[in-house]
């Protein structure tokens, strides 16, 4: 894995059911001038999984006000992601998500963002947030068994968004409240000078 952040993100078309209910045809191009959170899973119907994608969801109107689209996508068909999209929670389902969960089911996509586990043919649970241009700027893979932080997604937006706003830096453990630095020597004493890490 030789990581893509700084490169272009690879375009795909291919299946998915968008709004809970939709099978369309999804164009990963059309999402130009937007930012976009793809984020890979193993598996639809597993036990980690549902609960990840029902806390993109609860944060899903955070993404939006941001410009954000959220796109979920595992090796599964569209006709798996529409049965676990209409089971519901207290069954293990994913009912009430809404933004596309798209099909990898010839495994192109997760291999073209090298996140597929080839020995198990699924993906791990890789995290890429797009900029508005179609650049990676951001990623973080986690082993099956690891959770992710959509609260960690959305800080890694911000970040994004108040650099390319204000052209400053965010040191680490930055959030809105926290003072941010100029990429310099100057605005490194500064920091220093003033903030609490």
């Amino acid at each position: 894995m030789s990581g893509l952040v700084g490169k272009q993100a690879p375009i795909f078309k291919a299946q998915a059911v968008i709004n809970g209910n939709q099978m369309t045809e999804f164009n990963l191009e059309e999402q130009q001038g937007k930012y976009v959170l793809l984020f890979f899973y193993p598996l639809d119907f597993t036990f980690v999984c549902p609960t990840e994608l029902h806390a993109f969801q609860e944060k899903l109107a955070e993404f939006e006000e941001r410009n954000c689209q959220v796109i979920g996508c595992s090796v599964d068909s569209a006709h798996s992601h529409f049965a676990w999209l209409n089971t519901p929670k207290t069954k293990g389902g994913i009912e009430g998500v809404t933004y596309p969960l798209v099909s990898d089911i010839k495994k192109q996509i997760s291999q073209a963002y090298q996140v597929l586990h080839a020995d198990e043919g699924v993906a791990y649970r890789g995290l890429f947030l797009i900029d508005k241009k179609g650049t990676i700027r951001h990623q973080v893979v986690n082993d099956m068994p690891l959770g992710r932080s959509v609260d960690e997604a959305i800080r890694m937006l911000d970040a994004l968004i108040f650099f390319e706003n204000n052209g400053e830096v965010c040191p680490a453990n930055w959030n809105k409240t926290k003072k941010s630095m100029k990429a310099n020597q100057e605005g490194l004493k500064e920091y220093f000078a003033g903030a609490t890490v």
